[in-house]
């Protein structure tokens, strides 16, 4: 089993930023792949970014440019930088750990003013 820990939501006014945290424990693999989702109310959950251990990186067409993935190995730590946030980035962003199947944070809620 996986868990998964979410820091760094909460309330900014478009245009400003927020950074996100994941923390990974329990049963870790090195090559697994980590990300964030978010979804927004009455929405599907959505990808935005994904980050592979050796730093490959792919961003949703929405947030390129704006967000920036990061990952930390060693502490098994996953961050998502999101600048020149607008209200349209408001949902609940998830962060997923994926090896053999799917692992899930219990979420955290960006929202964003105008």
């Amino acid at each position: 089993q996986v868990q998964l820990v979410e820091s760094g939501g909460g309330l900014v006014q478009a245009g400003g930023s927020l950074r996100l945290s994941c923390a990974a424990s329990g049963r870790i693999f090195s090559n697994a792949v980590m990300g964030w989702y978010r979804q927004a109310p009455g929405k599907q959950r959505e990808l935005v970014a994904t980050v592979t251990s050796g730093g490959f990186t792919k961003y949703a067409d929405s947030v390129k440019g704006r967000f920036t993935i990061s990952r930390d190995n060693a502490k098994n730590t996953v961050y998502l930088q999101m600048n020149s946030l607008k209200p349209e980035d408001t949902a609940v962003y998830y962060c997923n750990y994926k090896y053999w199947g799917d692992y899930w944070g219990q979420g955290t809620q960006v929202t964003v003013s105008e």
